[in-house]
């Protein structure tokens, strides 16, 4: 499969998601160039940026709805995997299906980060509109209110003035509802009255700095609790809006609801560090905590022994079952010493200790994890029983890469697993 039928097919994937701004086949030309790239990188070359890229550009083509990332995530870890490999018996496989993980999950991020900055855009060029309808308003103000209300009342981002007392002056009737309140009830309220205790946070504080005149303008994407918990998450603008003789009149705030956006960038933030079968930590996950730890710290590396045999005898279903078994033990075993585990591989695994306290803590807990992972298990009625191999490895300091840590363990795996089999009855 070339560039082009992965393009049709990320074009049918795509279909109906929303009304791009280009027809189908300008749509399949722009993707032909995109999955070009991708595919090179599939196959381990270097553009570090073009997954962000394509998102970047199908967000700019107007889609921007989250099934459109879902739909993108799907062909580029099972279509972009077929074609670059060269069959099911490709030996690059393996590294093929990492660099699709690793594409997907730059993907998803960059299509966050593009909703964001095209979210902005449209802000800021809606606060500029009403800005300068405001300022009119001062010179030629018979004229200008007119349309400062018509801005006011027909904008889709909520609108709302203070005066320099923290009273609300006027408020459109979408800012009302993102604080759960009416346009009619607001005017005349003070805004700590209006928030409520619960909602006084460091939008509150700067918008009390502009009150007493100590800065002319703050942005800030704030939270706020509704009185049955639900909570709205609001990208907030304000500022100073100055008559002619340079004195602050009032304070007008421009409102965005990102409640959707911000519940996509975290589930988003979740499908790209988390294992989707076990929900524990993923490798990029991992490698991004172990690039920050303090030392000292210790690694346990764990692979199944036997679990091949489950899933060939009795499929893959109660293999994933078997899996989500080892995951729940893990977290149980690890959880009084408040480490990390992470799934790595298909049946790899390495747990991440940090403050240890030397060998003889990782040797107590690569115990507990052997007894824990190989009692047995019934799954679907079927008693069974995995093998785990465990190595272990302890820093005092970090090493210069990051990769060296899971070597060191994975090594150590390797070596009590070669020792196991020369001697029977270890």
């Amino acid at each position: 499969m070339g560039s082009w039928e992965l393009a049709r097919r990320w074009a049918d994937a795509l279909d109906g998601v929303v009304a791009p701004t280009l027809n189908r086949s300008q749509i399949e030309d722009l993707l032909a160039t995109l999955c070009t790239g991708l595919l090179e990188v599939a196959h381990g070359g270097e553009d570090p940026d073009i997954a962000r890229r394509a998102a970047r550009m199908l967000v700019a083509a107007n889609y921007r709805d989250s099934s459109a990332v879902s739909r993108s995530v799907r062909v580029l870890c099972r279509d972009l995997v077929e074609a670059a490999a060269d069959g099911p018996d490709d030996p690059a496989l393996p590294q093929i299906r990492e660099r699709a993980i690793e594409l997907a999950a730059d993907f998803a991020a960059g299509f966050t980060a593009a909703l964001r900055t095209t979210a902005l855009a449209e802000q800021e060029a809606t606060l500029a509109a009403v800005l300068a309808a405001a300022r009119e308003a001062e010179h030629r103000r018979a004229l200008s209110e007119a349309r400062f209300e018509a801005v006011f009342d027909g904008a889709l981002v909520g609108i709302g003035t203070v005066d320099m007392t923290g009273h609300v002056v006027n408020c459109n009737a979408i800012l009302a509802e993102m604080l759960g309140q009416t346009p009619e009830t607001m005017p005349g309220r003070t805004v700590a009255d209006i928030l409520g205790p619960q909602n006084l946070n460091q939008a509150f504080v700067e918008l009390q700095r502009m009150v007493a005149g100590e800065s002319e303008s703050f942005r800030t994407e704030t939270e706020h609790r509704h009185q049955d918990g639900r909570i709205t998450y609001i990208d907030l603008s304000m500022s100073a809006v100055r008559d002619e003789d340079n004195g602050i009149e009032f304070l007008i705030g421009v409102a965005v609801d990102v409640t959707e956006r911000k519940q996509l960038a975290d589930r988003l933030w979740r499908d790209a560090n988390y294992d989707a079968l076990t929900g524990l930590p993923n490798r990029p996950h991992l490698f991004t905590r172990l690039a920050e730890v303090t030392p000292p710290i210790g690694v346990c590396y764990l692979d199944l022994d036997g679990f091949k045999e489950i899933n060939d005898l009795w499929g893959h279903g109660i293999g994933d079952r078997v899996l989500r078994v080892v995951a729940d033990r893990m977290r149980a075993t690890v959880a009084p010493l408040a480490a990390m585990p992470a799934r790595i591989g298909g049946d790899e695994f390495l747990v991440l200790v940090e403050n240890c306290s030397g060998e003889e803590q990782l040797a107590a807990l690569a115990d507990d994890l052997l007894a824990a992972l190989t009692a047995p298990r019934e799954v679907d009625g079927h008693m069974l029983s995995v093998g785990v191999s465990i190595g272990v490895a302890y820093f005092d300091e970090l090493p210069y890469a990051v990769d060296e840590l899971v070597h060191a363990a994975d090594s150590a795996m390797y070596r009590n697993k070669n020792d196991a089999r020369r001697d029977p009855a270890r």
